[in-house]
């Protein structure tokens, strides 16, 4: 096994570890509030949720903003608040997430041989638990969220955040592998980290956005760490 000689693996959580399936979470959070989510209002959700991400990922607002913003009109239909609606939401989401194919097998082989780390642009309340229920928690030597240092990918102050929490290694020695060329890859390419873009759906890269691997699934991307002529 060569792994070019990385020490440390560094992975983003939704859609990279884990399945994250966010209409079944919202139809179950939904539920426990007599509503029967469907198809129409999961892309009524999104459009204004997308949005917030991007606003989010940038900088211009703050979690606990697009926490909130994101269920405002539910909150008025419900006459519940925002912040119950999202609470229940990540609760939801701690229920139904699950490891992605292939992230148990991988797990299992890069421990041991290099250091783990998470740097997630999620939030707090649902990634300790998921990783707690899911039993990966023990994999992982740091967990990095965006929300509990104020930066959010793809931002260098979180990576540089995650650097020293590793004790500042060589970055050559370091891999992000990520779903998100927009925040996984450009801040990882930016921190001067190699990166790997974890790209299921087959989708053409950005401009200017060029990750040093591409992989359709995290069993390809074990595979091409464990190759001996990798390099």
């Amino acid at each position: 096994m060569k792994l070019n000689n990385y020490e440390w693996v560094l992975f983003d959580a939704d859609d990279t570890l884990f399945n994250f399936d966010a209409f079944s979470g919202l139809q179950m959070m939904f539920s426990c509030f007599g509503v029967n989510f469907t198809e129409q209002d999961y892309q009524n959700y999104q459009m204004l949720n997308k949005p917030l991400w991007v606003e989010y990922q940038n900088g211009s607002i703050t979690a606990q903003q697009l926490q909130n913003r994101r269920f405002d009109s539910w909150a008025n239909k419900l006459q519940v608040s925002t912040q119950q609606l999202n609470s229940a939401f990540l609760s939801a989401m701690a229920e139904v997430c699950a490891p992605l194919e292939g992230a148990v097998s991988l797990l299992n082989n890069l421990k041991g041989k290099v250091r783990l780390g998470i740097i997630t642009n999620g939030f707090t309340e649902l990634q300790q638990v998921r990783l707690e229920r899911t039993g990966l928690k023990a994999y992982f030597d740091i967990l990095v969220i965006s929300e509990q240092i104020g930066l959010a990918k793809p931002h260098p102050g979180i990576f540089d955040h995650a650097l020293s929490m590793m004790g500042n290694p060589n970055k050559e020695k370091v891999l992000m592998v990520g779903d998100n060329p927009d925040s996984d890859i450009l801040g990882g390419i930016n921190a001067g980290l190699h990166t790997c873009w974890l790209n299921a759906n087959n989708k053409s890269s950005p401009e200017g956005i060029t990750a040093h691997y591409q992989v359709s699934s995290l069993t390809e991307l074990e595979s091409l760490l464990f190759t001996p002529a990798f390099k």
